[in-house]
């Protein structure tokens, strides 16, 4: 089952939802036999057990119980955030068992869960998630790679503004009366990303295909940092109308040039390098380590504002 993007339910509505926190990580459904077991699968379908060895000893965890969990698989950063980017270097090792296991030595991965869709040869699909979240709950589910983190009735506003406050990625509202509905993305589940907002210099673009042929498919856009040389932060191919587009197609024929704007020069094929003159403003979710940019949208060019007045945002950049 899956969120749509959305916002705060009505105030007069909030004692019927549920909030949780929106974790960034690889979803995965468990699957406990009662044998001692588990398997985990990835939203594609693929089994991705191996990936996360430190996971197996959650197969004793129910005993003889079989049951089917919904969950996130997890890579903590320091301050016991999530960390995509620590995760990805997990995510492809389904097939390579002995790495996985090294790394799972190194930095081991946490499986945060907040549904069960079958437990004890019951079949809980039907059942309304505040049922669900108690038969999960009574579960006790508490291990040294595994938790149930906790979910809050109610006080929707507050525990948006907690997620912000801790630099959370965001939150899920759940419906209390809603069923599971696998593969359905539905309005009974309401993801809401922390979303921000940045000013960005366009040094490039990448041409758009089929019907954007001629067209930016997307603009590459850096930042200065506080040495003042721009740094590559990421490409953005969202979040322009039709006009816009063509537009900005316009500005970046009049400003293009052979040579890359960017220090260090990114590797991007296919990129036309334009004279990093544009500022444009985008959102984003967060910033991998790196400083680049998590899921940009173009949300307008910033015709008043020259490159020199766009705030320096990153640090310097690595020696």
């Amino acid at each position: 089952m899956l969120a749509t993007p959305g916002t705060l339910p009505p105030a007069s509505q909030d004692a019927r939802w549920a909030y949780e926190t929106k974790q960034d990580g690889q979803r995965v459904m468990v699957y406990l036999p009662g044998d001692g077991t588990v398997a985990l699968r990835a939203r594609s379908g693929e089994v991705i057990t191996d990936a996360y060895p430190e996971l197996l000893a959650l197969g004793e965890a129910l005993g003889p119980t079989p049951a089917v969990l919904d969950g996130e698989v997890l890579a903590l950063d320091a301050h016991g955030r999530a960390d995509f980017q620590l995760l990805q270097s997990r995510m492809g090792l389904a097939h390579a068992p002995a790495r996985a296991a090294r790394k799972a030595a190194e930095q081991p991965v946490h499986l945060a869960l907040f549904d069960v869709v079958h437990l004890a040869d019951r079949p809980l699909l039907t059942l309304p998630y505040r049922e669900r979240r108690a038969e999960l709950e009574a579960l006790g589910l508490h291990g040294p790679y595994w938790s149930t983190p906790a979910a809050l009735v109610g006080h929707g506003a507050e525990a948006l503004r907690a997620t912000r406050e801790h630099g959370l990625e965001g939150l899920v509202c759940k419906r209390l009366d809603s069923v599971y509905e696998p593969g359905v993305r539905s309005r009974a589940w309401i993801k809401i990303r922390n979303m921000h907002g940045v000013d960005v210099i366009v040094g490039g673009w990448l041409p758009g295909k089929g019907r954007l042929s001629g067209l930016p498919g997307a603009v590459l856009v850096g930042q200065r940092d506080t040495t003042g040389r721009l740094r590559y932060v990421g490409g953005v191919g969202t979040g322009w109308s039709e006009q816009e587009r063509t537009q900005l197609a316009g500005f970046l024929t009049e400003l293009a040039t052979g040579t890359c704007p960017f220090t260090p020069n990114p590797r991007v094929p296919g990129a036309q390098w334009v004279v990093p003159r544009l500022v444009g403003e985008v959102r984003y979710s967060t910033r991998t380590r790196a400083g680049m940019l998590r899921q940009p949208s173009w949300l307008r060019l910033r015709q008043d504002l020259t490159p020199e007045e766009s705030a320096a945002d990153l640090p310097d950049a690595p020696s």
